[in-house]
């Protein structure tokens, strides 16, 4: 077994990995804590669990003590709150003990629940917000109005007088990113209600990042990014760009997870098998392969529970590097796969069929079910479209799209897989 630096072998590491997130399940918490107890238990927190490592934050910058102008940096791994309730309070107080202090919630995550367990937390530990890195989204918007709503919604939700990120929530027209927006944006940074903000995208991202790239209003972007998308040289150029102008990139989807179920189910398999022989599950070198980009400063991924914290930390903290075999190895797993993947280029198949615009949208829907195993946000994201949409989504012709898609994708038998299980 190879050693690491600190002469601990990835096995005996992992273990003890394990046992420090079984241990945190049993351990009490304190309803309240004054800040002098709670620096105490920070820096011992420190002393007793590696840190997560932290990257620059694009051409962000914070305050230190002093007053003084310092680059932000944040940990590799940053925690999707999509499940995040006020039941699992317990989870959100051991990321801090690893140094996950970024998190990452929307307005419309768990029906709002995520923000309110957020809050919860705040509630009980006020004296941890200065060192927490929250993000939140506008999501469901049409005009300022619903973002100014919807900011003000979400302050109150997670009892925080500030947000540090907030984002336009997934971006599907860049006309979206006007004038107008740029100057509520303004509005709310000089109103000290937020201090960054950006654009999430699934769709069409190369384009969105090269508008994105324009405007020196726009401080950071979360895109779907993961060991797929790695192979696509436009949207690597993309990121280029816009890592070159210092606007902060999080990547969302790491784990690289498609609508057809079957065809996931067999790159995991092979992709399981390589890993292991390495000392990795799948899940983990996926983290590992995305972290190899230094243009990404954070995999943000959904976590539900401390076994899958504490497994997703053990990754980043492990300083074995992938190799070229390895990363040829995701690059055949793509090729052999792709047609069970879409990759969100929704001006093609939009173009193709423009009766149904939300081609690429009910993919992703379809992605949370077969493949994330959640069928609830699946449906609810479902019923969210126009009703005549999802009325006529079984007597389209999906032929132009089905011979455009640079996938291969069967359309028409994965919309009408969508209608049977999402309707």
């Amino acid at each position: 077994m190879k050693k690491e630096p600190d002469g601990i072998d990835r096995r005996n590491f992992l273990r003890t990995m394990g046992a420090a997130g079984l241990a945190s399940v049993f351990a009490s918490s304190r309803a309240a804590v004054c800040a002098k107890e709670a620096a105490a238990k920070q820096k011992a927190d420190k002393e007793a669990y590696p840190q997560v490592p932290r990257r620059k934050f694009g051409r962000l910058t914070r305050l230190d003590e002093t007053g003084k102008k310092i680059p932000l940096e944040v940990p590799c791994l940053s925690l999707g709150t999509l499940q995040v309730t006020a039941e699992n309070q317990m989870l959100l107080r051991k990321t801090l003990e690893w140094g996950v202090d970024y998190w990452d919630t929307a307005y419309n995550y768990s029906n709002g629940n995520s923000e309110l367990g957020i809050g919860k937390f705040l509630a009980r530990n006020p004296q941890t917000r200065k060192r927490l890195f929250i993000a939140s989204k506008a999501s469901k918007t049409q005009t300022i109005a619903d973002i100014e709503s919807r900011l003000q919604t979400s302050l109150k939700r997670m009892n925080t007088d500030y947000i540090d990120l907030y984002y336009l929530h997934e971006l599907e027209r860049i006309e979206r990113l006007n004038n107008d927006l740029r100057d509520w944006a303004k509005s709310a940074k000089r109103r000290k209600l937020i201090r960054f903000f950006g654009f999430t995208v699934h769709r069409d991202m190369t384009k969105c990042l090269e508008v994105g790239v324009k405007l020196d209003w726009i401080d950071a972007i979360m895109l779907r990014y993961n060991f797929r998308d790695m192979q696509d040289k436009d949207l690597s150029a993309a990121i280029g760009a816009c890592h070159d102008k210092g606007i902060a990139m999080t990547a969302i989807k790491v784990m690289g997870k498609g609508q057809v179920k079957e065809i996931e189910t067999e790159g995991d398999k092979k992709l399981t098998d390589h890993f292991l022989k390495r000392g990795f599950t799948a899940g983990q070198a996926k983290i590992k392969a995305v972290l190899t980009d230094q243009r990404i400063s954070s995999a943000c991924v959904g976590m539900k529970n401390i076994a899958l914290l504490t497994s997703n930390v053990a990754a980043v903290l492990d300083k074995t590097e992938l190799t070229a075999e390895d990363m040829n190895v995701f690059k055949q797993v793509t090729l052999q796969t792709c047609s069970g993947y879409c990759a969100g280029c929704a001006h093609i198949c939009g173009a193709a069929v423009p009766d149904m615009p939300y081609v690429s949208d009910i993919m992703r829907y379809l992605m949370y079910y077969n493949s994330y195993g959640e069928e609830e946000v699946a449906r609810r994201l479902f019923a969210e479209l126009p009703r005549a949409a999802i009325d006529k989504l079984a007597r389209i012709d999906y032929g132009p799209a089905e011979a455009r898609c640079p996938q291969r994708l069967s359309i028409a038998r994965l919309m009408a897989e969508a209608a049977n299980k999402l309707a």
